[in-house]
């Protein structure tokens, strides 16, 4: 079968690794000039499975607003006349209760698990490097109520059998030294020693090479325009230089997913969370983080790719707008300043931005639509690359007809009631 792949992000390259190992002809499409250049390009660096959780809880309302006035808030939204954003704000809000939090976390969890044991064993069947690490996230709370609070998270890893270690100040320390520094600061923390790092630029990259070693075909600087219909099929790509037709079609977008989908008349819940990044170069390996330390105050992670630290957060609502806006950068630089002051320098960091495909219930979006030859792989807000070869795995099960090793059909457009 012939599949076309639109997006050369970190899951659409992933989905093509996984189609073209099934024996699938594969083409993908993308408008930058080479694979990972959009949102997979400068992300937080986690491979975080325990970590998988919606946005979505029980309290969150009020957390927004008590963030809306904090100095370095890890949430900001500008108003506009956008419906697209109101609709999102109302089904998140809807989601906000402790059943539907349950509900949302186990399935993104048990997605996330499956998806770092795929990537291990894309690691050991490939060799494939990325400046990663096995070392786990440890998440550092500043306060008593933080350190209460994570009995919620504790319940729901303990229900799904992930490991974890709840440490006090000193453990934390022993976890990662550096915090030694300014322990002052932290109360404890919650290990999460599955969890794994890694550039995902650099593996997007590194597996764009390998697939295309397995035959598939990347079409870089092509914009995609529309898709074609017949009845309830898919006929062709367009894009501005022509038309791209297979057996089988799959979106892969990220935050764009909903604009193309919208004009075949498919409405998809997504709406683009902007976030921002520091590359931070290293210049004392002893006060830098050992694998990757969550802030829970500020919602950032800070994290040893090499000899670079990577600090990403923020959650900004302010459309498809990509413009660096300096106060974000503030927020990423009091963070890991506070916590590992002697570790970079952060006088030569590289300050970027990109849009996180957010869903309401936190759930990518993986499966069949209405359409019988149109499959989606989006929706994966903060945990794209967490989630990255489990999904691009599951899409190619599903595409070739075979079962997959997970629980899969809550996880389609379906569950919105669209198909």
């Amino acid at each position: 079968m012939r599949v076309v792949v639109l997006g050369s992000g970190v899951i659409g390259v992933a989905s093509a690794w996984y189609l073209a190992r099934a024996g699938h002809e594969v083409v993908v499409l993308d408008r930058q000039p080479a694979a990972g250049m959009e949102t997979s390009f400068a992300n937080a660096g986690q491979v975080s499975p325990a970590l998988s959780a919606p946005w979505a809880g029980p309290g969150m309302p009020l957390k927004v607003l008590k963030w809306l006035f904090m100095r370095h808030s890890p949430f900001v939204m500008r108003p506009q006349a956008d419906w697209r954003l109101w609709r999102f704000l109302v089904d998140m809000a809807a989601n906000c209760t402790e059943a539907a939090y349950a509900v949302n976390k186990s399935r993104m969890v048990r997605l996330a698990e499956y998806s770092r044991d795929c990537l291990r064993d894309l690691r050991a069947e490939t060799g494939i490097t990325y400046d990663d690490r096995q070392r786990g996230t440890l998440q550092l709370f500043r306060t008593q109520a933080q350190l209460d609070h994570s009995a919620e998270d504790i319940a729901v890893l303990k229900k799904l059998d992930v490991p974890y270690r709840l440490l006090d100040r000193a453990g934390c320390v022993a976890a990662e030294p550096a915090l030694a520094q300014t322990q002052e600061k932290i109360v404890g923390g919650l290990q999460l020693p599955g969890d794994e790092t890694g550039d995902a630029h650099k593996f997007t990259q590194a597996l764009a090479k390998l697939a295309e070693a397995e035959g598939v075909r990347f079409r870089y600087g092509v914009p995609i325009v529309g898709l074609r219909t017949e009845g309830d099929a898919i006929t062709g790509v367009e894009t501005e230089i022509g038309i791209e037709t297979g057996d089988a079609y799959v979106v892969a977008m990220g935050s764009y997913s909903p604009l193309l989908l919208q004009t075949i008349g498919i409405r998809l819940p997504v709406y683009p969370v902007k976030g921002y990044s520091l590359t931070v170069p290293i210049v004392d390996p002893e006060s830098a983080p050992v694998s990757t330390v969550m802030d829970e105050t500020f919602k950032v992670g800070i994290t040893r790719l090499g000899d670079r630290i990577r600090v990403g957060g923020t959650a900004e609502l302010a459309g498809w707008n990509l413009t660096l806006r300096a106060v974000r950068r503030r927020t990423l630089e009091h963070s890991v300043q506070d916590l590992f002051p002697r570790g970079g320098d952060l006088s030569r960091a590289l300050f970027w931005t990109g849009l996180r495909p957010m869903t309401p219930d936190g759930t990518p979006v993986i499966g069949p639509t209405r359409f019988r030859n149109l499959h989606l792989n989006t929706g994966h807000g903060t945990l794209g690359w967490t989630m990255a070869c489990g999904s691009g795995r599951l899409l190619a099960d599903l595409l070739s007809g075979v079962k997959p090793n997970i629980q899969f059909d809550d996880l389609s457009i379906a569950r919105y009631g669209a198909a």
